[in-house]
């Protein structure tokens, strides 16, 4: 053997290698296999829950956004309706401002007739009195005074 190389040894090592690798297969390679097929299902898992977590808080920002435009629509509406609110309010206090100034100038027109003529009835009489007392005085003797007030009103009235 020029080699080196005996045959019952080679045949011996070979059959030794294919025993190792048979053990190796059922004890090692299957295991380490099944182990990094477990592996590599549990980071597709991961990264498929990963996808559906980034789907869903894409979702959520979506409907953040569709509420957050919702609550800004509302809050115009209710800045808006707030503001109309105030307007009609504004408008009925005035015209009830200008309703009440109105009654009072008309109350106070009634009361200004009512004095006048109040005055002017008592200037009469006063006339009247006045009168009376004049004419007795140029007469000398007393007039019957309700003959006398009764011509008095009919020259003022005429001369009204």
């Amino acid at each position: 053997m020029g080699l080196g190389i005996s045959l019952s040894t080679l045949l011996a090592q070979i059959a030794a290698f294919v025993i190792l690798l048979v053990i190796l297969y059922f004890f090692a390679y299957k295991p380490v296999l099944k182990m990094l097929d477990e592996r590599a299902r549990k980071i597709k898992e991961s990264i498929d829950e990963v996808q559906k977590v980034k789907d869903q808080a894409s979702q959520t920002e979506e409907e953040f956004k569709k509420k957050m435009e919702s609550a800004s629509k509302e809050g115009q509406e209710v800045i808006s309706k707030a503001m109309r609110t105030g307007e009609e309010a504004r408008k009925r206090a005035q015209e009830e401002a200008k309703q009440e100034a109105q009654a009072l100038v008309e109350k106070a027109r009634v009361e200004i007739q009512r004095e006048r003529s109040e005055t002017i009835g008592e200037l009469r009489q006063e006339f009247a009195d006045l009168t009376i007392v004049a004419a007795e005085k140029v007469i000398g003797k007393s007039l019957d005074k309700e003959t006398h007030r009764q011509i008095i009103d009919k020259v003022l009235d005429e001369s009204a």
